[in-house]
């Protein structure tokens, strides 16, 4: 019992005397902390460590930028290059000698093959302005155009009232005349190159020659009307002749427009037939204008078959043949 005792108190002073350690340890730590805190010197020291840190990162990056990286390269060319020019203008000396653009260097020449259009693009045109020209002649003048087929083909009292109208509408009649001038060369030219006539020789520069050709013809025809007309003082007999031969002409330049069109981008079979068809009615038309010009003719003077037919081969056939002549001297 007594041992029992013994132990208990000397368990009891051990651990009071541990207890004791451990709570002088803790305040003296807590002690330290705030003494710590409050020591100037330990502050002082913490600032010097951190002012050093910070010393020691920038001569950290002073010494990776002086070791070659991109931004301190940069930073120092433009310095050496403004040194090497001292009082000119940086920036075009920048330009001057950048390597993506060359503007001290010498012009680049790069020469082209001159483009060459080898089709039918300018006939194509020139067709298109034919036909807006006859529509426009159409839409303004609708009533003249009727009554031109009319007078053409019917030859009652009453057309020939219509025939005077018409005589006295001058500016349809020159419009018209003019297509048909335009409308015959180059279909004389189309002829010429079917036959193979002009070798070598211009297309648009032939049409030019006819369509002058034509133009000298129907004028010298037209003054010499005249002339005989008042000379033999039958003039309302040539103006009649003259009016049946412009109208005549008329239609067939009317006559020949959609066959110009099949002569300029057709071949083969269509383009022959559209060859046969087109000449065959100018032959037609001629000859129509050949009985209307002997009617008008035997109606108002008394001439003689033979004598018209005379008058035929004097002034319709012979400048015909002296054109070809002319054609195949030439060409």
């Amino acid at each position: 019992m007594i041992r029992f005792i013994l132990l208990l108190i000397f368990q009891t002073a051990l651990t009071s005397s541990v207890l004791a350690q451990v709570t002088d340890t803790s305040i003296k730590s807590v002690d330290s902390v705030k003494h710590e805190r409050s020591n100037p010197a330990a502050d002082s020291l913490r600032r010097k460590r951190h002012v050093i840190r910070v010393d020691t990162s920038a001569e950290l990056e002073a010494d990776t930028l002086s070791k070659g990286s991109p931004m301190a390269q940069i930073d120092t060319s433009w310095m050496v290059v403004y040194r090497q020019y001292p009082g000119r203008n940086f920036a075009r000396l920048a330009y001057e000698q950048n390597n993506f653009f060359g503007f001290s260097s010498k012009a680049l020449l790069i020469r082209s093959n001159r483009k060459e259009f080898k089709g039918k693009e300018l006939l194509f045109y020139s067709l298109t302005a034919l036909l807006l020209f006859f529509a426009f002649i159409r839409l303004s003048f609708p009533k003249y155009i009727s009554d031109l087929f009319r007078v053409a083909f019917k030859t009652t009292l009453k057309q020939r009232q219509i025939g005077e109208q018409l005589v006295q509408t001058p500016l349809p009649s020159l419009l018209l005349n003019f297509f048909f001038l335009v409308s015959a060369s180059m279909y004389i030219s189309f002829v010429l190159g079917h036959f193979e006539l002009p070798d070598n020789f211009s297309f648009w520069l032939l049409c030019l020659y006819c369509f002058v050709g034509l133009a000298i013809i129907y004028v010298i025809k037209f003054l010499s009307l005249k002339f005989f007309g008042w000379l033999f003082n039958i003039t309302p007999t040539t103006d009649g002749y003259i009016f049946i031969v412009f109208m005549i002409n008329k239609i067939i330049g009317i006559y020949l427009l959609p066959f110009l069109v099949m002569l300029a981008f057709t071949d083969g079979d269509l383009y022959q037939v559209g060859f046969v068809l087109s000449y065959t009615g100018v032959i037609v038309l001629l000859a129509y204008r050949f009985i209307l010009s002997y009617g008008l003719a035997r109606s108002q003077i008394r001439v003689n078959p033979f004598h018209f037919f005379l008058y035929l081969c004097a002034f319709e056939i012979v400048p015909l043949l002296l054109i070809y002549k002319a054609l195949m001297l030439w060409f």
